[in-house]
């Protein structure tokens, strides 16, 4: 009976020592308190009311479906920094901002393919390209601190 009680004891302690390996593992918590606060996401806000306004200048069915991508993949962006700012961890705030990256993608493409069928006018397009290069910007910044405070340094999508 001793010696079970004995095994029992360091089996506990393997056990406890364990949990506090994984919790010295565990990505840090991280609390942001309001999304609307974060720079990265007032700008990709205004960059979604640009686009809602650039989309109205797109007439005919013909091109229903580029309307809808562009709102669709400039909506992506800020919704996944608001949802990722909700996340426990670093890390997982960190996979929102890539799907955001990658939207910010999507959506410079829809608009160079707006320019290109000339759907819309030249200039206000490569005013809303510009504003999409300088959220992604911000975002890689926004991945670069959440990779440092998670322990990670890949920064790539």
């Amino acid at each position: 009976m001793i010696r079970e009680s004995a095994w029992l004891s360091a089996l506990s302690t393997l056990a406890a020592a364990k949990w506090f390996r994984n919790a010295e593992r565990q990505t840090p918590v991280l609390k942001v308190t309001d999304f609307k606060k974060l720079k990265v996401w007032q700008k990709s806000h205004m960059m979604v009311l640009g686009i809602d306004r650039l989309i109205g200048e797109i007439r005919g069915a013909k091109y229903s479906a580029l309307r809808s991508q562009l709102l669709r993949s400039a909506m992506s962006v800020p919704a996944n920094i608001v949802e990722g700012s909700g996340q426990k961890s670093a890390r997982e705030f960190a996979r929102f901002v890539r799907i955001a990256l990658n939207s910010s993608t999507e959506l410079e493409y829809h608009l160079i393919l707006a320019r290109d069928l000339q759907a819309v006018r030249a200039e206000p397009c490569l005013t809303s390209i510009s504003e999409v290069i300088e959220v992604r910007k911000m975002l890689y910044g926004l991945l670069r601190y959440l990779h440092g405070r998670s322990g990670e340094n890949n920064t790539a999508p």
